[in-house]
């Protein structure tokens, strides 16, 4: 008999035994499943060997201001929910903050049942610092969006994760060779599955190897952070004004001057210079 609440629970990415001791017991003893796709969770406990004989509630990006409402008044009669994702750990790129936030502000049990997260495991399979890193969620599928995002990131001093799919992923490597030509790059593919594997190299060398291989399966591509000559060519006015949209000049003097290892003195002129043009 679980406490009544909401358990964040964390499915296997591939190899079914990934999954925890804890997860089994989380989901066969939850009163309901709050899941992304029904049908891919009823399936994944079918062979897991769970019970799926319980209620499912289908729990998705459209229907999320609707759904956690309900979920929580289920957790108010005293039922304990277990939120899942199609695999691996639940909202990472995944709906749910909103139903945690909510529960947080009702007062409402929240926990988590740690286990496989795709981000994670790339970041151990590339080779790229991991110290430091960010995770950017989906490159986007549209040409314009795609440059536009590695734009944004490419002044970034930490190692960025993003999520692609096989059929694009070439592409999204030519755009970033436009972008950030000098860097190098890890496709960690099928994690955890048969065909687990990992192609590692600058921009170039990989594109070489996409040349001549089919990419197939769930991908995770990881890009290392800018060497100290990247930054020479940073653009600090046009930081700084994109900070100041949102930000207080003192925020954004710091932001820009933290995230780019520059001195603060500088980027503190140079913001004054742009308040003062207005």
């Amino acid at each position: 008999m679980l406490k009544c609440g909401l358990y964040v629970v964390a499915t296997p990415i591939g190899n079914l035994s990934d999954i925890s001791e804890r997860a089994r017991e989380v989901l066969n003893n939850a009163d309901v499943i709050a899941a992304e796709d029904t049908r891919v969770s009823k399936k994944l406990f079918a062979l897991l060997g769970i019970s799926s004989n319980k209620p499912f509630i289908t729990y998705e990006d459209h229907s999320e201001q609707m759904q956690y409402q309900k979920l929580i008044d289920i957790i108010n009669e005293g039922k304990s929910v277990a939120l899942i994702s199609d695999a691996g750990s639940p909202l990472i790129s995944d709906p749910g903050y909103k139903l945690v936030r909510e529960c947080r502000k009702q007062g409402i049990y929240v926990t988590t049942i740690p286990g496989a997260c795709a981000v994670i495991s790339a970041l151990q399979l590339s080779g790229l610092p991991t110290n430091r890193f960010m995770f950017a969620g989906f490159i986007p599928n549209k040409d314009k969006a795609r440059l536009d995002l590695f734009n944004e990131l490419k002044n970034i001093n930490t190692t960025l994760v993003l999520y692609e799919t096989a059929i694009r992923i070439k592409k999204s490597v030519l755009a970033l060779k436009e972008v950030m030509a000098n860097r190098e790059i890890a496709i960690v593919r099928e994690i955890s599955k048969l065909y687990e594997e990992t192609i590692f190299g600058t921009i170039d060398e990989v594109l070489q190897q996409l040349e001549t291989q089919a990419i197939k399966g769930e991908i995770v591509l990881v890009i290392a952070p800018p060497q100290e000559e990247d930054f020479d060519e940073i653009d600090v006015e046009a930081l700084l004004k994109e900070e100041l949209k949102h930000s207080t000049l003192k925020e954004a003097v710091k932001k820009v001057s933290e995230a780019y290892h520059l001195k603060r003195n500088d980027v503190y002129d140079k913001a004054l210079q742009i308040k003062n043009n207005g």
